[in-house]
């Protein structure tokens, strides 16, 4: 295994952060990954497991170990006519995946259709878009425990999805690494969920009246195609805010200021679009320095001209919060992880 010293982190995030790790390996199997946790000299570091790099805002160089995880395949096991369970190791690209599933004729995954990073931190955000999220197909995964290096298996109860969070990013963040995960799809009788976001719009500009998977995720991906960056041409990780979600009596009070704010029903809160607060505080388009609240979709911050500090990004995300707040009354919380 090739440990590298001082190893610039720069295409290892989609923000494309210049840092570096003060050591880097990446790893490609379940031996190397144990036998590196195992070193004696790696033990004295600060570990960070990195998948795709695109949830992840580096502030600073990072003065332990990184380790990129690269494991690799895909299994499938038939449940019945219906059913069908399909394994992918963490290293997968996620979009990629999502798209061998439909190759197969396998239903549940195609609003989450070119979400970027690989399957092995979707069930850590509880990964969602247009009306799913991972929660609704999600079986289980095979973790490794960090203290005792055992393998161990979690399954739905034991993940405790919230909105985009998990155990993982709770009580359990730091504990465990997720080697791979388990989803049971559909092979026949797809559930077909096309009334959120502009889905029915877009399947109606590609002439589609009964959709089938494989063009809901085509509508999905034109849609996000059409308002979200590439990361691969403008440094950004997708959505940076999450969508708050806050008390019925709050959102009246707020609502008699603001009649016009959207809003959906969220047991007994009520979720806000993140991104129309931040338009309604003008930072839509909006530039300081090398960092700008992207002009189609302002709840993406990018690094417009490629040379933006992960702390220009954070600072910049921090006025975006206390606008809102002081305009709303409504705080914002970051969806990206801050290193």
């Amino acid at each position: 295994m090739n440990i590298q010293e001082n190893y610039s982190l720069k295409k290892q995030n989609t923000f494309g952060v210049d840092v570096s790790a003060k050591y880097f390996a990446e790893v490609t199997s379940l031996d190397e990954l144990t036998q590196i946790l195992r070193n004696t000299s790696v033990q004295k570091f600060k570990l960070l497991f990195l998948g795709g790099g695109s949830n992840v805002l580096f502030t600073q160089d990072f003065e332990g170990v990184v380790l990129q995880l690269n494991l690799k395949g895909i299994s499938e096991k038939i449940l019945n006519e219906d059913e069908v369970l399909v394994t992918s190791k963490a290293g997968e690209n996620w979009h990629e995946f999502v798209q061998f599933c439909l190759g197969q004729n396998y239903g549940g995954l195609e609003n989450l259709s070119l979400i970027p990073g690989n399957v092995g931190t979707s069930p850590m955000q509880n990964i969602g878009a247009y009306g799913t999220e991972i929660k609704d197909t999600f079986v289980s995964c095979k973790v490794l425990n960090l203290e005792t290096l055992v393998v161990e298996e979690f399954n739905h109860e034991k993940c405790d999805f919230g909105y985009r969070e998990s155990i993982f990013k709770r009580e359990g963040k730091g504990k465990y690494v997720i080697l791979e995960v388990t989803f049971k799809l559909t092979r026949k009788d797809h559930l077909i969920k096309t009334e959120y976001g502009a889905i029915q719009s877009e399947l109606k500009n590609l002439g589609v009246e009964n959709p089938t998977i494989q063009e809901v995720s085509k509508a999905v991906i034109n849609i996000r195609q059409s308002k979200l960056p590439d990361p691969k041409v403008i440094g950004n990780a997708g959505s940076f805010f999450k969508n708050p979600s806050i008390p019925m009596e709050q959102f009246l009070e707020v609502q008699k200021r603001y009649p016009e704010m959207p809003h959906y029903p969220n047991g007994n809160l009520v979720k806000v679009p993140a991104g129309w607060l931040i338009e309604q505080c003008g930072w839509k388009g909006k530039q300081i320095g090398n960092v700008a609240s992207h002009e189609l979709q302002s709840l993406v911050i990018v690094n417009k001209t490629g040379l933006a500090s992960g702390k220009e990004v954070f600072d910049f995300s921090t006025m975006i919060i206390e606008s809102v707040k002081e305009k709303f009354g409504i705080e914002l919380e970051r969806e990206v992880n801050i290193i």
